[in-house]
């Protein structure tokens, strides 16, 4: 085995691995990031159009923005410690869709060195993505009408403590007889948020599973058993997470190991996976979309109104 001449600097398409024993041992070459990317930009293009018919074009800026600063957060950490993975997949989902999408992945193809590896990439997207909700949500509080209520009309949506902190901010304490009514930024805030929530949920292959093995390593596993009978016990709110639930274990609950779990992540990852679990909490709500298994059954016709 060859390696190439350090003295000259990385090439173009390679850049610097950390490998689990020493940060200068080797280089990697990485593929071309736009390598095989065309499927990318047609998804990414169909995701734009699916959410535009949603919600036009201000929902387009404001929820691919959030969505491609999740992902473009794991894919640089990714980048950064040598780790192959692609470029963002974006999800077009026109049909029964709030926003005309299913959201957006990156597919991690290379191993991860240990776990301040992990940690990192598993935390940057939430964090970005997150970072990147805050001024959207502002922005869509403050172009939000109170209307007044009216029962059985329209869409009612859960409430994260951050998007209830932003209204008494921006709006102050709401009557009880008045609704907010959100506009295409509000709505694209919402789904960010509800976004970073879900991704931040410890269990196995999500953004929180990873953050947990890197933290906990083998009582990652309890965390991750928990988790999943929590989204289940979930489904007595309403009619959202039995589809959550599901695809959660088919991703599984369980986290690989690293290449090489032994270096400790040292206090300041754990001080930002504390910030991680303070955003999980304040941007998760149990019921996103609030209706009742009633509410559910009278929409599909099997029960009479």
């Amino acid at each position: 085995m060859s390696f190439p001449n350090p003295s000259v600097g990385p090439a173009p398409e390679e850049v610097w691995v950390f490998p689990p024993s020493s940060r200068h041992l080797r280089r990697a070459l990485l593929p071309s990031p736009w390598k095989g990317a065309a499927r990318n930009v047609v998804l990414f293009v169909l995701t734009v159009v699916s959410v535009y018919i949603s919600g036009g074009p201000r929902l387009v800026f404001g929820l691919l923005s959030i969505l491609m600063a999740h992902e473009m957060g794991h894919y640089v950490a990714c980048r950064y410690y040598g780790v192959d993975a692609t470029l963002p997949y974006f999800l077009p989902f026109p049909v029964f869709s709030l926003v005309g999408t299913l959201g957006a992945f990156i597919r991690i193809r290379g191993p991860i060195p240990h776990r301040r590896a992990l940690f990192d990439i598993g935390i940057a997207g939430p964090l970005a993505g997150f970072v990147l909700c805050l001024p959207v949500l502002a922005l869509g509080v403050r172009e939000a009408k109170l209307l007044p209520q009216s029962p059985g009309a329209g869409i009612y949506l859960g409430e994260p403590l951050f998007f209830k902190g932003a209204v008494w901010l921006m709006k102050g304490a709401l009557p009880d007889d008045l609704t907010l009514t959100l506009g295409p930024l509000g709505l694209a805030a919402w789904f960010g948020l509800f976004v970073t929530a879900l991704n931040l949920i410890p269990i196995g292959q999500l953004d929180g599973g990873h953050v947990t093995y890197a933290v906990a390593r083998q009582r990652a596993a309890l965390v991750s058993r928990v988790g999943s009978w929590v989204c289940v016990a979930l489904i007595y709110f309403g009619p959202n997470w039995p589809f959550w639930s599901s695809l959660l274990r088919i991703l599984g609950r369980r986290h690989p190991p690293t290449l090489d779990d032994e270096p400790a992540l040292g206090p300041a990852r754990v001080w930002i996976a504390v910030l991680g679990l303070v955003v999980f909490i304040g941007c998760f709500v149990p019921n996103p979309i609030v209706w009742s298994w009633r509410e559910f059954f009278q929409a599909i016709g099997l029960t009479s109104r």
